[in-house]
């Protein structure tokens, strides 16, 4: 050590302080001695094994001391514990209980007993306490002794809904084998329903010490001081039945339309949803809220995530917090910060009810889920759950077991190939389908739970359970088909049942209308639903979820507005986010009064929307980008829970910009009249009667259809004609699906063209349909154009024509 300051942290840190009524020098509940197994006394750092052995040799002899005294050590240690809490008189009776259903559950017991069963998986640990919390915070420790398969367990009679509780786990610290376990450090169960209180990352929430001077061994001091009085609480919520009633949409695939929003964010500012409801739960479910749903034509929300989170550290220190949420630590529990209930577990009741009122009006409810890791962050991270419940059978860690396999640039990942995570991941999934209502999951970063022991893999276990569920294989599943790792890159490769964002589409309609595509090739799969990528394994165009935009990167507006990220407000000295936006800013970065410059942004925004909508596929749209919501050039807001990142519904009041949204209203309803503008098949391209004409046919703009070298040349404008003869498949009575033919025109060009309408066999006439070089689409329908003629194209435009002969 450097400093007598140094050597004074070490002889007495904070970590040794003994509980109330212990013996000084006592090892707390669960500490193996140093002379038995090796490991050190709190506050204490190793340089090398006491058997002068270094490496994989000290390790492996670590491990096996360690194995030796468990037994013998985790039986004393109960007994230890156990005559502890029988010395306090307020501790309640505790009954054997069940091991099954995890998590905490309030049902009638024995002989009729009214209370709560509590079952925690610690597969390692020696003992378990359970710990109660009156209303003034004081804490009752009760000892869990019944141990059935790696879970401890046991009913408390009396314990009602509303009962706050957390787990204190003992076992051995040793961070070099991976174990970490910590009692001093109050723990959230995995399977709480509702989580009281917020986590605001003190000192003393860490199980080592947090700011020990030398970080390189942080990770390895440990601290013994209590963290329950800075951490949240599980509660105890009431069963019920209130899904009998609740009818599901049930929307199809090929029938959705997918609007991603904030719960807060959606509804913070919103000027007809109550103050005291905004920003939460029961302010989605107003009525002013699904109204703009419903008037815009959406099918499904998918919610930014809603599981409990916490903020990160850095953030906290800068002032800022965590917006977004994909920092889970609670995979049951409603987010409390979206409540207007209270965090005493009404927050779950005020979610059933939103789902309740979005179903009603026949929106579905998808959940962005964060399974691929927790807000534990690394080795030098927090102390919530799950690394103090069982550091090695939930983490999936290195060689060097000290350090986490981080395939999600987050500090952690979920070993799911082992059983108990995957049992946690499905557990949680299928609570939210059964219990609380939901019709579907967005995994975030689903490439790293399809990871096997390192590379990803489509047979892997995750993947496979969920294919045989008999509850999740119905409902709606999205992948983000990437992670972090080495081939996490997985667009167009998970099994059928589930649907992919798909981010080269994304990327080609970005390069379409800022005019850097260098062909035509990747755009013409992309906007007939990829089958590049999806026609095999019996998979459909509606696997792919296009997007154009999402709550990562841009908004529309920005993508519009801006060329280079402006994230300066998130502290960061805007190196956060990505710099590859595939962006035109229209000649100005940044807002303008440039009237001009102006009206080219709101008409490339009306060609981006337009394109989305009418392509092949299930689209996605963003909250707020249908009325040019803006965040300023910030595109990775994760961070800003205020102005940046709510949604301004003042734009309304603006004509540019109600327009807008009624033109996505409009094409929105055209893509629901029209089966042919989403269709359940891929194309075949080939001629279904003798007059050679065929489901899709693309056109040069001098009106002949496109050969080979057409697709490899540059080119600005493109026809697309989608034929409603023959559609495959038949209606529920077994009749055949038929429906008009268009003929869409894309022209990203800065100047006019002259375009010639395909006559015979694919029309002898056109009515035009949609025009979005207008700013008031009130005016585009209604023109009549006859095969074989030739029409200007606007510059920069998107033309849909009805065959009408």
């Amino acid at each position: 050590m450097s400093s007598a300051a140094e050597q004074e942290a070490v002889q007495e840190p904070a970590g040794t302080a003994v509980r109330p009524g212990e013996p000084p020098g006592r090892p707390a509940p669960g500490t193996v001695r140093t002379e038995a197994t090796g490991t050190e006394a709190a506050g204490t750092v190793r340089t090398e094994d006491p058997n002068g052995l270094r490496g994989e040799a000290a390790q492996a002899l670590r491990v096996e001391a360690a194995q030796a005294v468990r037994v013998e050590n985790a039986q004393a240690v109960r007994l230890e514990v156990a005559q502890a809490v029988r010395a306090e008189p307020r501790a309640p009776v505790v009954w054997p209980g069940a091991p099954m259903p995890l998590g905490a559950r309030f049902r009638v017991g024995p002989d009729g007993v009214a209370g709560t069963n509590f079952a925690l998986w610690a597969g390692g640990a020696e003992a378990v306490e359970l710990c109660l919390f009156d209303e003034h915070g004081n804490e009752t420790r009760c000892p869990l002794t019944e141990l059935t398969h790696e879970i401890w367990h046991g009913f408390l009679p009396g314990v009602q809904a509303g009962q706050r509780y957390g787990y204190r786990v003992h076992g051995r610290w040793d961070p070099w084998t991976g174990a970490r376990w910590n009692a001093a450090k109050l723990l959230l169960d995995p399977y709480a329903r509702a989580v009281d209180g917020d986590f605001t990352l003190p000192p003393e929430v860490y199980g080592h010490m947090r700011d020990w001077p030398d970080q390189h061994v942080a990770d390895t001091v440990r601290d013994d001081r209590d963290s329950a009085p800075y951490v949240p609480k599980g509660v105890v919520v009431h069963d019920d039945d209130d899904w009998v009633e609740d009818r599901r949409p049930k929307t199809p695939w090929a029938d959705s339309v997918i609007y991603e929003l904030h719960v807060r964010g959606f509804t913070q500012l919103h000027p007809d949803i109550p103050p005291e409801l905004r920003g939460t739960y029961a302010g989605l479910a107003h009525p002013a809220a699904i109204d703009h749903l419903t008037r815009l034509g959406v099918t499904a929300v998918e919610l930014l995530p809603v599981h409990q989170f916490a903020h990160e550290d850095h953030l906290l220190r800068r002032g800022l917090h965590n917006y977004w949420g994909y920092n889970s630590i609670g995979y049951f529990a409603p987010h409390a910060g979206y409540s207007a209930s209270g965090s005493a577990g009404g927050q779950v009741g005020e979610f059933k009810r939103m789902v309740h009122a979005l179903h009603s009006a026949g929106i579905e409810v998808i959940l962005d889920v964060v399974y691929n890791h927790t807000a534990e962050a690394g080795e030098l991270g927090p102390m919530l759950s799950l690394r103090g419940i069982d550091n090695r059978g939930y983490y999936r860690l290195q060689n060097d077991p000290r350090r986490y396999a981080d395939y999600t640039g987050c500090g952690n990942t979920l070993h799911v190939v082992q059983p108990q995570v995957l049992r946690l991941i499905t557990d949680s999934l299928r609570y939210w389908v059964t219990e609380m209502g939901v019709d579907g999951f967005r995994f975030d970063l689903a490439a790293a739970l399809a990871r096997s022991m390192h590379d990803v893999d489509m047979l892997s276990p995750f993947l496979a359970v969920i294919a045989q569920d008999p509850v999740l294989r119905r409902v709606k599943l999205i992948a983000e088909p990437w992670d972090v790792g080495n081939g996490g890159y997985q667009v167009g490769a998970f099994p059928p049942l589930w649907t992919e964002w798909n981010d080269r589409y994304r990327d080609a309609v970005r390069d379409f209308w800022r005019g850097a595509l260098p062909d035509v090739r990747d755009l013409g799969y992309r906007l007939t639903g990829s089958s590049d990528l999806y026609a095999w394994g019996g998979r459909r165009p509606y696997a792919s979820v296009n997007f154009v935009t999402a709550h990562d990167g841009f908004t529309l507006r920005d993508l519009v507005s801006y060329e280079h990220k402006h994230n300066e407000a998130n502290g960061e000295g805007n190196r956060d986010g990505t710099s590859d936006n595939r962006a035109w800013n229209c000649g100005a970065e940044g807002e303008s009064d440039d009237p001009e410059i102006n009206a080219l942004r709101r008409r490339q925004l009306r060609n981006l929307l337009t394109t989305l909508l009418l392509s092949t596929g299930v689209p996605m749209l963003v909250a707020g980008d249908e009325m040019g919501r803006t965040q300023g050039g910030n595109n990775n807001a994760y961070c800003q829970d205020n102005e940046i990142g709510w949604l301004d519904w003042s734009l309304l009041e603006q004509p540019e910009w109600r327009e807008l949204t009624g033109l996505t209203a409009r094409v929105l309803k055209l893509r629901q009249t029209h089966p042919v503008l989403r269709r359940r098949a891929f194309f075949s391209g080939r001629a279904q009667a003798p007059d050679g004409l065929r489901d899709l046919a693309w056109f040069t703009r001098d009106g002949r259809e496109m050969t080979e070298g057409d697709w490899y040349a540059p080119a600005a404008t493109l026809g697309l004609y989608l034929s409603g003869r023959d559609i495959p498949g038949r209606d529920a009575r077994g009749e055949p699906v038929t429906d008009d033919s268009f003929l869409a025109v894309l022209h990203a060009g800065a100047e006019p063209v002259a375009f010639e309408l395909p006559g015979a066999p694919w029309a002898a006439a056109y009515e035009l349909v949609l025009d979005t070089s207008r700013e008031d689409q009130a005016d585009a329908p209604g023109t009549v154009l006859e095969g074989g003629t030739e029409m200007t194209v606007p510059a920069r435009s998107v033309l849909l024509l009805r065959v009408t002969a």
